[in-house]
């Protein structure tokens, strides 16, 4: 199949399949005229690529992933480098939190500090 065919079964753009490509994840045959040609392994592959990507990986750690992923909803062969890497995710996503928490903090603060406060005109919106 070519590629528009491909994006339109997987719902990945053919930049996107492109670029899996390039990064090495994806690997179509060519034909004699050097079109890809893609079959039903790529089409599985794309939907892992999508799928790990839309869990906010980024491709570093979805070539890790992706021989070690067995179907889906993923579900991964004990592969060496499996459970270091997605530790290394969650412990990404934990500091994300946390940032976000603070965050959240200094603006509810300013959200605050805008309330009017019971002596005079102080605080008060205009």
């Amino acid at each position: 199949m070519r590629i528009g065919e491909l994006s339109r079964r997987t719902g990945v753009s053919e930049r996107m399949l492109r670029y899996y490509e390039q990064e090495g994840l994806l690997r179509p045959a060519r034909t004699t005229s050097g079109y890809r040609d893609y079959g039903e392994g790529e089409v599985q592959t794309a939907r892992r690529i999508r799928l790990l990507s839309a869990s906010g990986l980024k491709i570093e750690t979805i070539r890790i992933l992706l021989p070690c992923m067995l179907d889906e909803p993923p579900r991964f062969e004990p592969c060496g480098a499996v459970r270091a890497a997605l530790q290394q995710e969650v412990d990404k996503l934990d500091d994300k939190l946390r940032d976000l928490g603070e965050s959240r903090q200094l603006v509810s603060g300013y959200l605050h500090s805008l309330e009017p406060t019971t002596s005079g005109n102080r605080g008060k919106a205009r």
